[in-house]
């Protein structure tokens, strides 16, 4: 996050957002806004006001891309540090593909189970990504710095995303779809554990 912010002006480039929950939980975009489209307002929805909420936002007219920071190497003060306080951490992350499905990975595999059961419930398609990158295995992943040492990381396929939303642009994520409403209840429903 260092050498980003000596090419990035935040509030220019980028912008931060937290906001501190009772429930021990933080759920996270580290790449929302343009980096990957649709990540920030699903944790959003799933955070409600009851879990830590946290997202690393690109706001950059083109070339966000630029501001993805590793899940490895994600040390941007104020999303670090609401990791460390939260008891375990929800990781919302957008992955390339036209196929509809979210691929889970991190290392609280009993939350990753309950997670994937309620998703299945809701009718969506849900794998272990095929991609080693992908599966949220490493200690060093911001998803496994919580204090339980391992949380949940989602890779929501770009074609899921789409069906979220009227579209990925700025605006067409203001207008949420009945699939997002759906997955975010089945989120919170794993969340509260009924």
């Amino acid at each position: 996050f260092r050498r980003l912010r000596r090419e990035e002006q935040e509030g220019i480039d980028y912008r931060t957002h937290l906001s501190q929950g009772t429930s021990g939980i933080a759920v996270i975009a580290p790449h929302g806004g343009g980096i990957e489209p649709g990540t920030m307002e699903l944790a959003k929805e799933i955070a409600e006001s009851i879990h830590t909420f946290y997202c690393f936002e690109g706001i950059k007219k083109t070339r966000n891309a630029d501001l993805h920071i590793t899940s490895e190497n994600f040390d941007e003060f104020h999303g670090l540090s609401a990791v460390k306080r939260s008891k375990t951490v929800l990781a919302i992350h957008g992955c390339d593909g036209d196929e509809e499905a979210v691929y889970l990975g991190g290392l609280d595999n009993d939350l990753k189970e309950t997670i994937k059961k309620f998703l299945i419930q809701a009718g969506f398609r849900v794998e272990k990504s095929p991609r080693p990158a992908l599966q949220g295995k490493s200690q060093r992943n911001i998803c496994n710095r919580c204090g339980a040492g391992g949380g949940v990381q989602f890779e929501i396929s770009k074609g899921l995303r789409k069906r979220m939303f009227a579209n990925l642009t700025r605006q067409g994520r203001k207008h949420k779809t009945e699939t997002l409403c759906r997955f975010v209840s089945a989120a919170r429903k794993a969340l509260s554990g009924t």
